[in-house]
């Protein structure tokens, strides 16, 4: 029996600056990093915040929320999601941004968790449609993801069911 080594490639691409980005993605940003202000982090001191824009221009935002029972908090992203679907369950997401600030309230550089990259990974799935994500760092640099995918390239889905 052989075995045959692969390799996954993951596109992104940065940006230096958020002056350098679109209106529509420096709102977007504006959103997350004010969503990571209401976070409740009292464990932790992890302040995270997402901004997921809808189609149409619709912006729903989202922050960790923690609990001293560690299972029963959420993430920001899920937050963020899980809100966008139940007060809009039609509209397509187009993009996320997601931020995260330390106890002393300087930028840090994020990616979703796991179960995070797994639920927008479906949410994608289920819209068809690329979903694309900025991440941003202290030195404002930022990384544009065009998809889920890309964060979650076997991402487990409905097929795998059966």
């Amino acid at each position: 029996m052989s075995t045959k080594e692969k390799t996954i490639k993951i596109s992104y691409k940065t940006i230096q600056s958020i002056s350098k980005l679109p209106e529509m993605d420096k709102q977007l940003l504006d959103m997350a990093i004010r969503a990571s202000e209401r976070a409740y982090a009292p464990y932790s001191s992890f302040k995270v915040g997402t901004s997921i824009l809808l189609e149409g221009g619709i912006i729903v935002t989202g922050s960790n929320q923690e609990n001293a029972a560690y299972p029963s908090g959420l993430c920001a992203e899920r937050v963020a999601i899980f809100s966008a679907s139940a007060e809009y369950p039609n509209r397509i997401i187009e993009k996320i941004a997601v931020v995260s600030k330390d106890k002393n309230g300087q930028l840090r550089p994020v990616t979703p968790c796991g179960a995070c990259r797994q639920v927008l990974y479906e949410y994608e799935v289920k819209q068809e449609q690329p979903i694309g994500m900025i991440l941003v760092d202290e030195n404002q640099t930022l990384m544009e993801f065009k998809d889920m995918q890309s964060l979650l390239p076997f991402g487990f889905g409905k097929d795998q069911l059966v």
